[in-house]
């Protein structure tokens, strides 16, 4: 059994809205620097980003009427992590919620490291789609 953490944000913006923009891996440099911090370019049902801790490929969920954003990022290494994320409806807004899944071997410190990149790029999600 691996250890999760529920990182979630509300944003004042219709969950349509948040799920249309953030389930669009071309916006990910927008808001996912713990992600992307480049152009992302498709290469067939994937993408490919240059991530901070190296190259890697993304794939999304298919779209989806549930807005489930669910991907697996390929490392370089060959290891694919699988990331849970979707919106759900609060009121007149958004809960933008990401689950963070401590990898085999990987150290509190690094698990801690990943949940303030997650939390930073949640922020920055808020921010862009509520000031935009």
């Amino acid at each position: 059994m691996h250890q999760v953490q529920h990182i979630s944000i509300y944003i004042d913006r219709p969950p349509e809205e948040v799920y249309g923009f953030a389930s669009d891996p071309a916006n990910l440099p927008q808001w996912a620097a713990g992600l992307a911090s480049s152009r992302v370019e498709r290469e067939g049902d994937e993408w490919i980003a240059d991530a901070p801790f190296g190259r890697v490929k993304i794939k999304f969920a298919e779209r989806n009427p549930f807005f489930v954003m669910d991907h697996d990022v390929q490392l370089a290494s060959g290891l694919t992590v699988h990331n849970p994320m979707r919106v759900m409806p609060n009121g007149e807004g958004s809960e933008f919620l990401f689950t963070l899944v401590r990898q085999p071997d990987m150290p509190e410190e690094q698990f801690a490291k990943d949940r303030a990149a997650v939390e930073r790029d949640l922020k920055a999600l808020k921010d862009l789609l509520e000031n935009a």
